[in-house]
C-alpha cells in the first residue's frame, strides 16, 4: 500500500476510459423538485463541474468548492464544514431554483450561473502538503473568470485561497477584507508556522497581499498581544476592532474598510471566519468569542461588499458542525454564502446606489414621509 497509495490523495483519476461527454455542468438531481436535504449534496443542489473545461462550457459566474482541512486549529471538526454548509438548507423545495431575496427582490441563481466544483485534495495527516493542492483548485476556478467561493475548513486555507487569486489577478492587485474575532497573523502557533492562526503572516511575507491592503473587521477578546499588534501596524495593516464598531458604528467601519482595501488594488477578496458572529449565532466553531456580530448585522455587509466592489474570491471558514447540536452554524454559513452570491448578482444586474434595497420591501412606499420618532406623539395619539 505504501508506494501505490502514497500520493493517491492528490492524484487525479484517469478518466480516459470514461464514456465521452461534451464539457459542461452535470445536474445530479434525479427529479425536478426535491427537498433540499435529499440527493447528492452539491451547494444548494446546483450542477456539478469537474474540470476547467466544464466551467468554461457552463460560462460559470461562481464555482463553490470545499477545502475540508482541520489540521490547523487543534480542535478538529472544520473538515466537516463543506458538506454541512452544502446541505444546511431545510426548506422543502430546492431553494436555489426558487430563491427570491426579499431585501432586493432578485433571484440570484437565475441571474448567475452557479456550479459546485467539488472539494480540493486534502492530506488529513499534513497541513503543509495540503496547501498547494487547495491553491491549485482555487486558481483553476479563478483562471476561468468564475468567482471561487471556498467552503472551509479551518482558516489556514486563507493562505492558498487568497494566494491563488493573487496568482491570477497579480500580486498587489488584490485587497482583502477579513471578518474575524481573531487577528490570525502570528508568526507561529505552538511551534508551527502553518496553522489557522498564521495565514495572514504567510500572505504578507510571501508578498501575495500587501500589508496595507489587508483590512480586518470584528477583532475582540484577548488576542493578539501588544507585540503582535505592533507588528501589524508596522506592516500597514488596518484592523477595525469591535471597540471601534461599538463607538462609531458598523456602517462607518465598513466604509473605511472598503476604501482601505482598495487603495491600490482593483480587486477584493473576502474572508469570513464564522466566529466573527456571536456564539449565539455560531456555536459550532473551534474558537468561539462572545460579544460578536448578529446575522442581521453581517448579512447586509456581505451583500453590499459583493455588490459595490469587484470581488474575485470569497471564503467562509471555521464551521465545525460536530460542535453544534442544532444546525445553526451551518445554516448561517450557508446564508452568508447566499448573501455573497446575491451581491454578485446585483453587481451583474448593475443595480444602482449604495446599500441598495428594493423600495417596496424596504418600506419606502409605505412611509412616503418621515416617520415620527418614538418619543413624539402621532396625530392618532392626539385624537
Amino acid at each position: 500500500m505504501s508506494k501505490r497509495y502514497g500520493d493517491a490523495w492528490r492524484t487525479r483519476r484517469d478518466r480516459s476510459s470514461d464514456r465521452a461527454r461534451e464539457p459542461g455542468p452535470v445536474d445530479l438531481r434525479r427529479y425536478e423538485l426535491n427537498p433540499a436535504w435529499t440527493g447528492i449534496p452539491t451547494f444548494m443542489q446546483t450542477p456539478m463541474c469537474l474540470t476547467p473545461e466544464d466551467l468554461r462550457a457552463a460560462a460559470a459566474d461562481v464555482a463553490v468548492l470545499g477545502a475540508p482541512m482541520d489540521c490547523g486549529g487543534g480542535q478538529r471538526g472544520a473538515a466537516l464544514g463543506p458538506r454541512a454548509i452544502r446541505s444546511a438548507e431545510r426548506y422543502l423545495p430546492a431553494p436555489a431554483a426558487l430563491m427570491n431575496h426579499l431585501h432586493v427582490r432578485l433571484e440570484p441563481f437565475k441571474v448567475l450561473t452557479v456550479v459546485d466544483y467539488g472539494d480540493a485534495a486534502v492530506d488529513p495527516f499534513s497541513i503543509e502538503a495540503s496547501m498547494p493542492t487547495i491553491r491549485e483548485l482555487v486558481r483553476e476556478v479563478a483562471d476561468t473568470g468564475a468567482v471561487p467561493i471556498v467552503l472551509g475548513g479551518d482558516h489556514s486555507i486563507l493562505w492558498p485561497d487568497a494566494a491563488a487569486c493573487a496568482d491570477v489577478y497579480a500580486a498587489g492587485k488584490v485587497g482583502v477584507v477579513h471578518f474575524d474575532a481573531h487577528a490570525d497573523c502570528s508568526k507561529a502557533y505552538m511551534g508551527h508556522s502553518v496553522t489557522h492562526g498564521t495565514p495572514i503572516r504567510r500572505l504578507i511575507e510571501d508578498e501575495h497581499i500587501p500589508g496595507r491592503n489587508f483590512v480586518q473587521i470584528g477583532l475582540r477578546g484577548y488576542y493578539p498581544d501588544n507585540e503582535l499588534l505592533d507588528w501589524m501596524r508596522e506592516q500597514g495593516m488596518r484592523s477595525h476592532f469591535m471597540a471601534e464598531v461599538e463607538r462609531y458604528g458598523l456602517d462607518r467601519v465598513v466604509e473605511l474598510a472598503v476604501n482601505e482595501a482598495l487603495q491600490g488594488p482593483e480587486y477584493l477578496y473576502l474572508s469570513f471566519d464564522i466566529d466573527v458572529l456571536d456564539p449565539a449565532y455560531a456555536p459550532g466553531t473551534g474558537t468561539p468569542e462572545p460579544g460578536g456580530f448578529t446575522t442581521r448585522e453581517m448579512f447586509p455587509v456581505i451583500r453590499r461588499l459583493c455588490h459595490e466592489a469587484h470581488v474575485v474570491g470569497f471564503e467562509v471558514v471555521e464551521v465545525a458542525p460536530n460542535l453544534d447540536h442544532g444546525y445553526t452554524t451551518a445554516l448561517n454559513a450557508n446564508r452568508v454564502v447566499v448573501e455573497a452570491i446575491t451581491g454578485l448578482a446585483m453587481r451583474k444586474q448593475k443595480l444602482p446606489g449604495v446599500q441598495y434595497l428594493d423600495s417596496v420591501t424596504a418600506g419606502d412606499e409605505a412611509f412616503p414621509r418621515p416617520r415620527p420618532s418614538f418619543n413624539q406623539p402621532t396625530q392618532e395619539d392626539n385624537g
